[in-house]
């Protein structure tokens, strides 16, 4: 029977009972196998044995939501939330995807970063080679034609780094370029490149961190498959217009959404945008539209990931309110990686 003295943390994988874990890889083997009904009850049985393993329960509310047992999965991942509230798992979005709670503006900031952390040591390999992921090249293609001549840059900033991709393809164009990540362990990765000439941890939604100002406003603002992690994005957009300076650019990906949706959360759990919602925020946070290309951004196992590409130009004329500001409250609840 379970023990106080075997509880784990909610964020560990292993549940700390080694019957439970032996059960649990059964479970895994079962759901592979095509048998998620037989997996989701081996691994309740798992759970008897170690009631407090929030990754536990998450994984047999997947079990149980490939088996057709929606109200299960549903009792499953409120469970991960009451041991868990900081919803490492996102578990909060799939009750959203299953109708059980509020869609949110955004996903939990721990679940994002646990996220990355988790996935960095292998993020460039399963990205690029794996996934033809092509990003980076495009939008940086986009900004060079939106340069004209001058593909030059005084102050780049890229927002949501991650390991440095997109700064590989922009690095010999800008004299000064920064990165802010969510993620400690993307940031180490990106790091160890030796491509920016600073680096730090950002919750983006909340601004960056005080380290940032005050230097000058940047010519270029660029957030490479980022904003897919986010639905509401308004924030986002007055953010990168308090840093951009007039005339400087913005350049950034998403998925491709439908145009009578202004933003939706997918199973994979990101978001697509559509494009009309895309540019009216657009111009009302001070930018002008300069390109908008759909184009496929990736793979996600036998789908094409359709996006949107875009860069718009800053226009002269009143600044939204600043939006470089430390939020200790929100990146202190963050654990930090490497």
């Amino acid at each position: 029977m379970f023990s106080p003295e075997k509880q784990m943390s909610p964020t560990q994988l292993s549940s700390g009972d080694l019957l439970a874990d032996r059960r649990a890889d059964y479970a895994r083997m079962l759901a592979e196998s095509g048998n998620p009904a037989a997996a989701a009850d081996l691994q309740a049985q798992a759970l008897e044995l170690a009631p407090g393993w929030a990754a536990g329960w998450f994984e047999l509310g997947a079990f149980r939501e490939a088996s057709g047992d929606i109200a299960g999965a549903t009792d499953a991942w409120r469970q991960v939330l009451a041991l868990s509230p900081s919803d490492v798992f996102g578990a909060g979005l799939k009750l959203a995807l299953a109708g059980q709670s509020a869609m949110p503006e955004a996903p939990p900031s721990e679940y994002v970063a646990q996220l990355f952390d988790d996935y960095s040591d292998r993020f460039d390999t399963a990205l690029v080679e794996k996934l033809a992921y092509s990003v980076p090249e495009q939008l940086s293609a986009m900004v060079a034609d939106a340069s004209g001549t001058e593909f030059a840059f005084a102050r780049a900033i890229d927002l949501g780094c991650g390991t440095g991709l997109f700064g590989e393809r922009i690095r010999p164009h800008v004299s000064w370029l920064e990165g802010y990540d969510l993620s400690a362990g993307m940031l180490a990765k990106a790091r160890a490149k030796g491509l920016y000439d600073a680096l730090d941890r950002a919750d983006i939604r909340f601004g960056l961190p005080a380290s940032a100002e005050p230097r000058a406003k940047a010519d270029l603002v660029a957030a490479a498959d980022v904003f897919g992690y986010f639905g509401e994005l308004r924030p986002l957009f007055e953010l990168a217009a308090s840093l951009t300076a007039p005339g400087g650019l913005l350049a950034f990906s998403l998925e491709a959404g439908a145009d009578d949706c202004e933003w939706q959360l997918q199973t994979s759990l990101r978001y697509r945008h559509g494009e009309p919602y895309v540019r009216k925020l657009l111009a009302e946070t001070g930018f002008e539209v300069i390109a908008v290309k759909r184009e496929t951004i990736r793979r996600d196992g036998n789908d094409l990931i359709g996006g949107l590409l875009v860069t718009a130009r800053r226009l002269a004329g009143d600044q939204p309110a600043e939006a470089i500001e430390r939020s200790d409250s929100v990146l202190s609840s963050v654990p930090l990686v490497g």
